[in-house]
């Protein structure tokens, strides 16, 4: 089995500056927000009501720092991703998070192993990967919530 990076999810890389327009590019029929509303009052930041502004479906998740990302986080996020119509973009501050939601989302999705998942994301240079802590949580996920 190969697993692929899905099509049907995107996440950001970066401050999103335009949430309407974020949202606009990508197609986005619903968004997963991984912040909380203390993000909207950081410079750059944004809140909620930006994101359910842009699109028609959305969730919040809060999985923001200093959260710890968990498994009961990830089981919200998994029945999140589950309710949202396609394409989704999922997003947290800068991408770390939102691209490892999506990956542990793809892997459960496929059946693919925490190899598989790691390797995918190694060769599309997914931003979790900078955050050892991420990539243990997502081959944690692939394991125990398969």
């Amino acid at each position: 089995m190969t697993f692929e990076t899905p099509t049907d999810l995107s996440n950001n890389r970066g401050l999103i500056a335009d949430p309407a327009r974020f949202a606009r590019e990508r197609s986005a029929a619903s968004w997963l927000y991984l912040n909380g509303e203390e993000f909207a009052s950081m410079e750059g930041g944004m809140s909620y009501d930006d994101v359910q502004a842009a699109v028609a479906a959305s969730a919040n998740v809060i999985s923001d720092p200093p959260r710890e990302m968990t498994m009961a986080l990830a089981r919200q996020h998994v029945a999140a991703l589950d309710a949202l119509p396609r394409p989704t973009v999922v997003t947290c501050r800068r991408g770390p998070r939102s691209s490892a939601v999506i990956y542990l989302y793809a892997g459960l999705q496929q059946g693919a192993t925490a190899d598989e998942v790691l390797a995918q994301a190694e060769r599309d240079d997914a931003a979790f990967l900078a955050d050892d802590s991420l990539k243990e949580w997502v081959a944690q996920g692939l394991t125990e919530l398969a």
